[in-house]
């Protein structure tokens, strides 16, 4: 069966791809682009060193534009962020039977609820998938043993996280994207270990 495992390139959704497809799952990483800036050329890289087909999923601006605006009128992300996630979701919905992610129990954000999963499955007849049951502490366990990560200070550069084209936009539209999000670390997957 086919499943879309939504992919920044970084060590949760390089594990749920992994898993998928060691389950027999026919995986594709799919990374969302909101056509602002090619976030997606360090996702393409990380899939390539996996061996695992990639692709981008192009979608409409206006959604990235929408996040924007919720999160500079917030002043915080996660609203925006959690958005963007939605409707990534919905629009890889159209095309996969099994939709999956790396959002794991501890993340905040993005993250679907129990009844935005169940509304999702019901109305697009679809799987939906994600790492919900596995804290931070069992996936940096699981990480160590399967993948060679390189871990630097996020930027655009390195990242593939919707995070990118959102900090770009915000810049773009006379806001500081630096403000708003607090720097951080982010990993890429550049490898299987043997």
């Amino acid at each position: 069966m086919k499943a879309c495992v939504l992919y920044s390139g970084g060590k949760d959704s390089s594990l749920m791809g992994l898993i998928l497809k060691r389950l027999g799952f026919e995986v594709e990483l799919v990374t969302a682009n909101f056509n602002v800036y090619d976030s997606y050329i360090p996702a393409k890289l990380s899939a390539k060193s996996l061996d695992m087909p990639h692709r981008v999923l192009s979608l409409d601006k206006k959604i990235l534009q929408d996040a924007v605006n919720m999160i500079m009128n917030d002043g915080f992300p996660n609203e925006g962020i959690k958005y963007i996630h939605k409707e990534v979701i919905e629009a890889a919905a159209l095309e996969y039977p099994v939709v999956a992610d790396g959002t794991r129990r501890d993340d905040k954000t993005p993250k679907l609820n129990k009844d935005q999963i169940q509304s999702l499955e019901a109305r697009k007849n679809i799987q939906y998938i994600n790492l919900d049951s596995f804290g931070f502490k069992t996936i940096n366990t699981l990480v160590s043993s399967l993948f060679k990560v390189k871990k630097e200070k996020s930027n655009k550069d390195n990242s593939s996280d919707y995070e990118v084209e959102i900090r770009i936009l915000i810049d773009e539209v006379g806001g500081n994207s630096s403000e708003i999000f607090p720097e951080h670390y982010q990993t890429n997957v550049v490898g299987l270990k043997d």
